[in-house]
């Protein structure tokens, strides 16, 4: 998921350069989202995640 966070991020990199700028809102947008859900299910991961038996 951190994977196409990056790539939505590059997305809205190229499109605010070429001046597509609702374009690159919308992807920003996007990558945004997918970096926070990332963090989310990665500290879920980290919390819940397996627990070695005593």
């Amino acid at each position: 998921m951190l994977y196409w966070a990056a790539v939505f991020f590059v997305i809205a990199l190229v499109a605010a350069v070429l001046g597509f700028g609702g374009m690159a809102a919308g992807a920003a947008g996007i990558a945004k989202i997918l970096f926070f859900v990332f963090l989310v299910l990665g500290a879920l991961s980290l919390i819940f995640g397996r627990r070695v038996p005593a």
